[in-house]
């Protein structure tokens, strides 16, 4: 059986397009939407009922564009809102905390785990909640790191200045030395070479992009809802608010030249 309708990703900007990435890889003959709600970012520091309500407006607009499921690719909506939109949408929500949880549990050999994320991400304990649920016996370091979105977004991958905050947002990692860090962002990914060059080898680190496409595969396999092996897959992206340099950065997220976006209005929920 195959399903040829897209699957729907959105986020509350530009980061969710890492899990864009990871999908096109593995999923080269999806269709994708792509919502980011860049006219009312970040999601990180405003409370759950308004993640909430603006989580619900996006899964209005991507159903109303006839996907067959919907990624969150955000984890502060994935921590915040998850569970009312699976109560409240017709096809399946999947999240990205659950995945990155899985791939840390599966790779910590020490049970000592790092998490680094945005303060909403880190302040909700959903990823501590849900790894000591599994696993009560982890030791879990757990740090905010609200400076590393607007360095990555500035494009300072390979900067000093970088390499510097992370070496100060590291050093609790380094104390209670974990070997598996959880990349609790989806901008994060861009920041692999330098996390890996700062913690050396032998450090695990889970990247919640790739552990969500991972699970959204492993979703179509079980309900027959892949697309036809010989269709060709397409991305559109819609955004809320057109930024600027827009995409400059969205082809650094995709690693490939990003198409004009579509401004989209969403309608209240």
């Amino acid at each position: 059986m195959n399903d040829s309708r897209p699957i729907g990703v959105f986020d509350s900007g530009v980061g969710g397009l890492t899990v864009v990435r990871a999908l096109e890889e593995l999923l080269p003959h999806e269709k994708l939407v792509y919502l980011g709600d860049t006219a009312r970012l970040p999601y990180g520091n405003k409370s759950a009922e308004t993640v909430t309500r603006y989580s619900r407006e996006i899964v209005q607009f991507l159903t109303s564009r006839g996907v067959k499921l919907v990624v969150v690719a955000c984890n502060t909506a994935s921590a915040l809102a998850l569970e009312t939109l699976r109560a409240e949408t017709a096809v399946p929500v999947l999240g990205v905390i659950e995945p990155g949880v899985q791939a840390a549990l599966a790779a910590t050999g020490s049970g000592r785990v790092g998490i680094i994320g945005t303060t909403g991400t880190i302040g909700s304990g959903a990823y501590q909640e849900l790894m000591r649920r599994q696993r009560p016996d982890l030791a879990i370091t757990a740090r905010a790191t609200p400076l590393l979105v607007p360095l990555i977004e500035e494009n300072w991958l390979d900067h000093e200045a970088t390499r510097s905050v992370l070496r100060e947002y590291l050093q609790p990692m380094e104390a209670a030395r974990i070997d598996t860090l959880v990349l609790a962002c989806t901008h994060y990914p861009l920041l692999k070479p330098a996390l890996s060059a700062l913690l050396g080898p032998g450090r695990v680190l889970v990247d919640s992009a790739e552990a969500c496409a991972a699970s959204v595969k492993r979703h179509l396999d079980r309900h027959g809802l892949h697309a036809p092996s010989d269709a060709a897959g397409a991305t559109a992206l819609c955004l809320t608010d057109l930024p600027a340099h827009f995409r400059d950065m969205a082809g650094r997220f995709l690693k490939r030249p990003a198409a004009a976006p579509e401004l989209v209005r969403l309608e209240p929920a």
